[in-house]
């Protein structure tokens, strides 16, 4: 095993940061270890850890009373809010499963996810209330709600599962990814990985859905596994605005938060991030090598990596991004990785359970011999840096059988400075199949010229690229988008 990780963190602090295999465990040793530290904030009331620890047995109480059996589904349906950060750890600590629903989540939505994902109850956002009111044989209770005494974390199998996370819905039907608590508990053990002091020195905001595994694991438990102060977010664009008064040291986002980040500093000036930003972590898309040079000079370490909703979100890191701006980084403790005819495949504590009631998915999704099959396209240095150069999914079938990756396209276009995001497809020109791009352009980067100067840049740019390539995967077509491009949740570009 590599050092990579181990060495980040000073020695004596991570002697303080064994790993635990279930959410009961964490809660109660967390409680204990940072009692008098600051855990959460809401910019107007601050709790300690020894508070947070009392206010999740509270909440378990309330769970409790439900009369459920043990390994029941329970949901919340809320924004990021102290009642959803106690009840997500309230549920997984008492033996139930949970499952944050996406605050965006319409009526029938909500419908069909209760309905898919067998959930027996649901503690709701006040404003969500009225999407509730066709719910069946589903026990709706206020997110606020908590009792007056607490219970003790209910002992349970580190395999049994802790949480139901959306996955795989960009382009049809999203799927429920099972992570057991010794998955889910792997990737947060994962979280504690960055470089310098970890323990009780960061301020944090909740600035990314607990529905998604990023913002739970590398978010949520990255810095309650640490010690350190989580403020919440119940609006993203306000608690955006409040940056200066929350004066963050450390922000888990995605690339394109970092983007509009870097639009306000150059609006604003660097101190509307607060003035003791230390560090960036950014995932669940490209990370483009100018985010990182834009930060780099603000003085902000950019770190950034690669995981999936079904490796507990952590599977590899970069902490050096200045050196190896292109790379996913090396592989996190606890888990295996290999590369078959290029697919990267994965093996550890951290690889998920299966998809919930989709045997069939489940089975597609692993090897005969047990190795979780990411899709991606992968190749590794002699250093033991990842780099993706492609997705299976979308690989490109040329004329002569070849197949394309257009993620390996479209490498060299972000790398220029002046292009925000590309995506290359297959298209049609002129009756013919052909290789085409759609290219976003980074307008701070055009400011104050007409649109002929960014279209002749990006025009000249594609021949450039173009020069480098064999005459077959040459880009034939294209276009200078003015709009922004369809996004996922996690506001990737979304591939149509």
């Amino acid at each position: 095993m590599s050092n990579y990780f181990y060495d980040m963190v000073p020695r004596e602090e991570l002697e303080r940061l064994p790993y635990l295999p279930t959410m009961g465990e964490f809660v109660q040793w967390m409680e204990k270890t940072y009692a008098d530290m600051p855990a959460l904030s809401d910019l107007t009331n601050t709790i300690t850890y020894k508070e947070f620890g009392e206010r999740i047995a509270r909440r378990r109480a309330v769970i409790e009373g439900l009369g459920l059996p043990k390994g029941a589904h329970i949901a919340i349906f809320d924004r990021n809010s102290q009642n959803a950060i106690e009840l997500f750890l309230a549920v997984t600590s008492a033996g139930y499963v949970a499952m944050n629903l996406p605050a965006s989540l319409p009526e029938m939505a909500l419908i069909g996810s209760c309905m898919k994902f067998d959930i027996a109850a649901l503690f709701v956002r006040d404003e969500f209330k009225p999407l509730t009111a066709k719910l069946q044989g589903v026990k709706v209770l206020p997110a606020s709600s908590i009792a007056e005494e607490g219970v003790p974390a209910t002992v349970v199998d580190p395999d049994q599962p802790a949480a139901i996370f959306f996955t795989g819905g960009t382009t049809g039907t999203p799927k429920g990814a099972v992570l057991s608590h010794r998955a889910f508990m792997r990737g947060s053990f994962n979280a504690i990985f960055k470089p310098g002091k970890v323990i009780g020195v960061h301020r944090y905001i909740a600035l990314l859905p607990l529905s998604h595994v990023f913002g739970a694991i590398a978010g949520l438990m990255g810095c309650f596994y640490t010690g350190n102060l989580m403020h919440t977010c119940e609006d993203m664009k306000a608690t955006i605005g409040k940056l200066p008064m929350i004066k963050p040291t450390l922000l888990v986002i995605v690339p394109g938060i970092c983007d509009i980040l870097a639009g306000l500093c150059k609006m604003y000036g660097p101190q509307f991030l607060g003035g003791n930003l230390r560090m960036i972590i950014s995932g669940a898309a490209n990370v483009p090598p100018r985010l990182v040079d834009i930060f780099t000079k603000l003085g902000v370490e950019f770190c950034f990596g690669y995981g999936l909703t079904e490796t507990a979100n952590l599977t590899s890191a970069n902490a050096d991004a200045i050196t190896h701006p292109t790379s996913i980084g090396k592989v996190y403790p606890g888990q295996e990785v290999r590369i078959v005819d290029g697919e990267l495949q994965v093996k550890g504590d951290n690889v998920f359970s299966g998809y919930y009631k989709d045997p069939e998915k489940t089975a597609e999704a692993f090897t005969e011999d047990g190795w979780f099959r990411t899709g991606d396209l992968m190749r590794i240095d002699e250093d033991g840096f990842l780099y993706i150069t492609g997705r299976i999914k979308n690989l490109i079938i040329l004329a002569n059988g070849e197949n394309v990756s257009p993620e390996s396209l479209e490498e060299p276009f972000y790398a220029d400075p002046c292009v925000r995001d590309a995506m290359v497809k297959e298209d049609e020109l002129n009756g013919a199949p052909v290789i085409a791009v759609e290219i976003l352009p980074f307008m701070p980067a055009f400011e104050g010229k007409p649109w002929e100067e960014v279209t002749a840049y990006m025009d000249a740019l594609v021949k450039k690229i173009n020069d480098t390539l064999p005459s077959t995967h040459r880009i034939l077509k294209v276009t200078v988008r003015t709009e922004d491009f369809k996004r996922t949740g996690s506001m990737k570009v979304a591939r149509v």
